[in-house]
């Protein structure tokens, strides 16, 4: 299997290699505009740009605020950006990794088994040299077929049985996760048995990926070893993406809950925790 992420001087040696991997712009905020106008401005040469909300989701409602896209309407999209099962594929956002993770885990998910994370992302990449390029490419139609299943995906009441058999990580931020706020989803809390894991800790002041020693003995101390079944939910399975691929590089395997907290909060029946501590419900 491929390594997760790729530094910029290691993906800049392979864009001059014989068999260059095919990048996927994946820039994208949380509830702020379309980002293609950032993408028009520079992008990394050869980029071609994919809209997480239109593209790496379906519509809002059931299932979450991003729920999986259509399967046949995925493989569309990345074999209209040249995705191929036999060339690899290097995502990157302009933040912290979550788009970027959110494309790497629908490939691994579909089949691609030479998918990665560009580290750092942008930032990373301008810093070590890397020029950037206002011309959209128009590459050939690739061959990708997606076929689903490929790592693991939790439903609902998956991710609530694992919370108690297994170890299953909340993604979001502290405060969210103790239902001291919620600014977006019908109520604050978190499931049942969850425990509390920000992103934010996963990557260093440079937004790179903290070394996979360090991931692994910060994933160790929330429970998650080899031993344990691990999975990961966060808001809307974006930013839990991102620890899914933190994992990944620890060399902790793990599922994702894709529809997280917005598929999980919007039934009112289901058990909702709040405070510190994984089992206080409300």
């Amino acid at each position: 299997m491929t390594a997760a992420i790729i530094s910029a001087r290691a993906l800049m040696d392979e864009l001059a290699g014989p068999l260059p991997p095919v990048l996927l712009d994946v820039r994208w905020q949380l509830g702020g505009p379309d980002l293609r106008p950032d993408y028009e401005a520079g992008h990394l040469p050869g980029a071609v740009y994919v809209d997480l909300d239109r593209e790496l989701a379906g519509p809002p409602g059931a299932g979450g605020r991003h729920p999986l896209p259509p399967v046949e309407d995925f493989g569309a999209v990345m074999r209209r950006a040249g995705v191929s099962a036999g060339r690899p594929v290097v995502a990157y956002d302009g933040g912290l990794g979550w788009a970027a993770a959110r494309a790497w885990w629908l490939l691994r998910w579909t089949g691609h088994e030479e998918v990665r994370v560009l580290d750092g992302g942008l930032a990373a990449w301008t810093a070590a040299g890397g020029g950037l390029s206002a011309e959209e490419p128009a590459p050939a139609e690739g061959d990708f077929r997606p076929k689903p299943g490929a790592v693991g995906l939790l439903s609902a009441d998956e991710a609530a049985e694992l919370a108690r058999t297994g170890v299953l990580l909340d993604a979001r931020a502290g405060e969210r996760y103790r239902g001291e706020v919620e600014p977006i989803d019908r109520v604050g809390g978190h499931i049942p048995g969850a425990v509390s894991a920000p992103t934010t800790q996963n990557v260093g002041q440079d937004g790179r990926f903290l070394p996979a020693k360090e991931l692994r003995a910060r994933f160790a101390s929330l429970g998650a070893a080899d031993s344990a079944a691990v999975g990961v939910y966060c808001g809307s399975g974006v930013s839990g993406a991102q620890q899914v691929l933190a994992l990944e590089v620890a060399g902790i395997p793990a599922a994702l809950y894709a529809g997280s907290w917005s598929d999980w909060s919007s039934d009112p029946s289901r058990p909702v925790a709040t405070g510190p501590e994984p089992d206080a419900t409300t």
